[in-house]
Order: C-alpha cells, then sequence, then structure tokens
C-alpha cells in the first residue's frame, strides 16, 4: 500500500470516529440540557455503548496497520499530514492501553454519576453522590495505572488535558501565584469596599438573555453555525465543524453571571470555530490543551468583557434590556461593580483575584483523593477547611461547597488546573495582543472585536493540534509560560480600583 493510498484511508477512518463522537456529544448535551428527568438510565446505556464502539472502532487492527505503513514512510510525508500521523499515533497509543471493557464501565459510571451529583447537588446532600465518587475515584487510580506515569499517578491524568505538564510543575507554578495573588486579596480587604445597592433588583431572564445573544453575535461567534441553551453548569460543545455549541445558567437576583458565563463559552466557542476547514473530522481540528482553550474563554470574559472601554460601548444596550434599572448607572458604576473583589463561594461566579485560589484548593484535593491521602468521605470536611483557608469564608452546606463543579461526576480529575493555566497563557497573550494592536482599547470600545479574533484566528485557533501549546505561546508571544504577566495584570487593574499604591 504506497502512503497516500494509506493517508486517504486514515482520514476516511478518523472521519468515522469523529463522526461517533460527534453522536457522544450530542448525547451529553441533551442530558444537560432538555433530556427529560425519566431519561437517565437510558441515556447511560447509550453512552457507555457509543462509548465502547468508538473505543473499538479507534483500537482496530485496521488502524494499527495504517499507523505501522505510514510511521514507516513519515520523512516522505508532507507537513500537515507528518503532523497528522503523529498525533493520531499519540492518541492511538494511549487508548490501546485502556481495555475496551474499562473504558464501558467508565462511561456508564460517569453517567450514573452525573444523575447523582444533579440530585445530591439540589438536595445538597453529598453522601447521595458519595458512593458514585468513591468508584470514579477508584477507577481514574485504574485509568493512571493503564496508561503508566512517572512520579505521581495525577500526572496520567493531567497528562490528558495539559500534555507534557506535571503535577510538580503545577504545584510550583500554583505556589507562586497563590502567594502573590493571597497578597493582593489581603491588601484589597484592608482596603475600602465598593458597595453597588443598585445591583439589588431583580434581572429578568428575557432581558439577560437577550444581551448576552447581542454580545455573542458581535464578538464574532456564529450563530448559523452554534445556538446557546440553558444548562445547570455552563460548557461549550461542538458536533461538527459547522455546529458549535454554548450553555449558560441564569439568576434573576446576579446582573452579570449569565453574560460572563456566555462571553467565557463564547470565547471556548470562536476556538472551535476558527479551525481549519480542511481538518474537519481529524484531530488537527482540536486545541493541543484545555489551557489553550482556557485562554480564549478567559480573554474575553475578563480581559475585553471586564474592561472599561467595553461597558462605555455596551451600557446603552445594557439599560435598553432593563428600561429603567439603571437610568443613574455610569459605565464607570458597571466597570467597578464587575470587577468587585470579594471572597466568594462559587468558583464561575468568583472575580479574578480569587479565582486561581479556587482551582488550587480543587488541585490539592482531587490529587490527594486520587493518592489515598484523604478519603472520598471526608471530602466536604477537607473543602470546608481549604476554603477557610484560601479564601477566609464559611461554607454553609455542599451545595455551595464540594458538590458545586460538574467536573468529578464526570470523572474529569487533571482539569481544574487547565483554568488556572489558561489565565495565565491568555495574560501572556493578551500582552502581546496590546502591543501589536495598536488601537485596540478603541476598537473594543466602539464594538468592533474584528482585529482582535483576527489577531486570534492567526496565532492560536489556526494551528489547531499542528503545534504544542509551549509552540503556540512561544510562537505568539516570544516567550515560554511565565507568571508575572498574569500577576502585572492583576495589579495593574485592581490596585487602582481599590487605592492600593
Amino acid at each position: 500500500m504506497t502512503a497516500d493510498h494509506a493517508l486517504k484511508d486514515l482520514r476516511e477512518k478518523l472521519g468515522e470516529l469523529n463522526d461517533v463522537a460527534a453522536a457522544l456529544s450530542i448525547l451529553h448535551w441533551d442530558q444537560q440540557t432538555y433530556m427529560p428527568p425519566k431519561a437517565g438510565e437510558g441515556r447511560g446505556k447509550q453512552i457507555a455503548t457509543l462509548s465502547a464502539l468508538r473505543h473499538r472502532m479507534f483500537v482496530s487492527s485496521e488502524i494499527s496497520d495504517l499507523l505501522s505503513e505510514l510511521r514507516g514512510s513519515i520523512d516522505s510525508l508532507a507537513p500537515d499530514d507528518r503532523v497528522l500521523v503523529e498525533e493520531t499515533a499519540y492518541d492511538f497509543d494511549r487508548a490501546t492501553k485502556l481495555p475496551e471493557k474499562f473504558v464501558q464501565e467508565l462511561a456508564q459510571t460517569e453517567s450514573d454519576a452525573f444523575e447523582a451529583w444533579v440530585k445530591a447537588k439540589k438536595g445538597s446532600n453529598f453522601s447521595l453522590f458519595q458512593p458514585h465518587l468513591e468508584k470514579l475515584v477508584d477507577l481514574q487510580r485504574q485509568k493512571s495505572d493503564y496508561l503508566g506515569y512517572e512520579g505521581d499517578p495525577y500526572n496520567a491524568l493531567l497528562e490528558i488535558y495539559e500534555r507534557g505538564m506535571t503535577a510538580e510543575k503545577v504545584a510550583e507554578v500554583f505556589t507562586a501565584i497563590g502567594k502573590a495573588q493571597g497578597d493582593l486579596v489581603h491588601a484589597i480587604s484592608e482596603s475600602t469596599q465598593l458597595h453597588f445597592p443598585w445591583l439589588d433588583q431583580e434581572w429578568k431572564q428575557k432581558g439577560q438573555w437577550d444581551f448576552g445573544m447581542k454580545i455573542l453575535a458581535d464578538i464574532g461567534y456564529d450563530l448559523q453555525a452554534g445556538r446557546q441553551d440553558l444548562s445547570e453548569h455552563p460548557f461549550t460543545t461542538t458536533f461538527g465543524f459547522h455546529d458549535v455549541r454554548v450553555t449558560t445558567r441564569v439568576h434573576e437576583d446576579d446582573l452579570f453571571s449569565a453574560l460572563m458565563s456566555t462571553l467565557h463559552e463564547g470565547g471556548h466557542a470562536l476556538y472551535e470555530q476558527g479551525f481549519l476547514e480542511k481538518d474537519a473530522r481529524t484531530p488537527l481540528a482540536e486545541a493541543p490543551s484545555l489551557g489553550i482553550h482556557e485562554s480564549q474563554s478567559r480573554m474575553w470574559e475578563n480581559m475585553v468583557g471586564r474592561s472599561l472601554p467595553f461597558w462605555e460601548h455596551y451600557l446603552p444596550d445594557l439599560k435598553t434590556a432593563f428600561p429603567g434599572q439603571l437610568d443613574s448607572v455610569t459605565a464607570q458604576d458597571v466597570y467597578r461593580a464587575i470587577n468587585r473583589v470579594q471572597r466568594s463561594l462559587i468558583r464561575v461566579e468568583a472575580d479574578e483575584c480569587t479565582y486561581n485560589l479556587h482551582i488550587i484548593l480543587r488541585f490539592e484535593l482531587e490529587r490527594a483523593m486520587l493518592s489515598g491521602d484523604l478519603k472520598v468521605a471526608d471530602l466536604p470536611g477537607a473543602w470546608n477547611e481549604k476554603m477557610m483557608k484560601y479564601l477566609g469564608v464559611d461554607v454553609p452546606d455542599d451545595a455551595h461547597g464540594c458538590l458545586q463543579d460538574v467536573h468529578w461526576s464526570s470523572a474529569s480529575f487533571g482539569y481544574f488546573p487547565t483554568y488556572a493555566l489558561g489565565n495565565l497563557y491568555a495574560a501572556q497573550l493578551f500582552e502581546k495582543i496590546q502591543e501589536q494592536i495598536p488601537n485596540l482599547w478603541e476598537g473594543i470600545g466602539s464594538g468592533d472585536f474584528k482585529p482582535l479574533l483576527q489577531w486570534l484566528r492567526e496565532k492560536v485557533h489556526c494551528h489547531g493540534r499542528r503545534l504544542t501549546t509551549p509552540e503556540i505561546i512561544r510562537s505568539a508571544t516570544g516567550s515560554d509560560l511565565e507568571s508575572g504577566p498574569y500577576i502585572e495584570y492583576l495589579k495593574k487593574k485592581y490596585e487602582p480600583l481599590y487605592g492600593i499604591s
């Protein structure tokens, strides 16, 4: 078989795998949006069956033979084809380490755990979720053993989401930013606190929804190739090159929660819509890590959506969405309110200064559960202790504590650190963006996001998995990952807001 023939066959196989993965994504999306309450058990079986089928298709002898053929002629392949083979081989080698029975059991357990988590969170009762989490932790230990690792078993799971990163490196970075952000939060807590009585109103869902949809369209999200829906936990999912969907949640006592979630997920969706069409249905139409993906959502949510120029442009639209409720409010008022720093219980509603502290807490807890240093039964107490240590807040119940996130119900151990890494990547990229787009803020202040989106398309999105995350950061900024730009960004923004010298 010639290399060209083998490549053609491999692309066809990868396309079929992508189609099955898309079907799985649709099932997961429906489970979190429109699925009727009694459908959970059947949905779990469907997800388990398709997960096992996809795994079986991927680790088949046909794909193994094609990869063997192409690995033997790797030097003769065109650059894009070489990367496609190398990335597929990387995925294949890891997938073949997982037995099909294990993949099916894990998928079924995750589906059952999600249903239990929803009930446990609604009732604020960790005991309903505990046995499911215990089983998931055990399965994650097995997964680490199957995949193999050096040093910490957590490294095997972290590799799934942030390739090349280790628990030791994460801990080192977290020590640095944890101290810097802790010092900043302490200084802010000692300063004059900001109060915004005008926020204490009812903000109707329709107004929040319509305003968020306008922002989505304005930043460049293609609503002909996507949609927004409601879910318990906001997320972004991709079914195909022209079908990238987002969800948000609306609280009528919180003016900004839905909008920030919409901007955050919109950033993810712009990345997914920015891959090259020629890469569709292949691993090249994917981000190289979740950290770089998170950098895009964080940039749009925080660096753009929490900026003064953004609100100088959009406050009139917000006033239109809520007639009579914001008549005396200025853009400066909104800017100060949306950047208020306060020690909070909920990660997804945390401000920029405290957000990474929430991530450090979760990293330490899931690493301890995986190693066996922390029993699952003791998670609520350990959570509450660390919330007091890092954020100085008392946790009133499990729903506002260890049950607030969906991640552990989907066995996403190793995922949380990518949020904090995404913040660091975003700051480093945005520092360079401001250098290279001189009129960036004037554009944002007039609602023109095209220069920013085009920069991201050219420097980040188009690469897919052609470049690793470190390579993207180095190519776009000229430097390796640094924590300095993020800490400097926070200080430059928040010290003037709170009068800290």
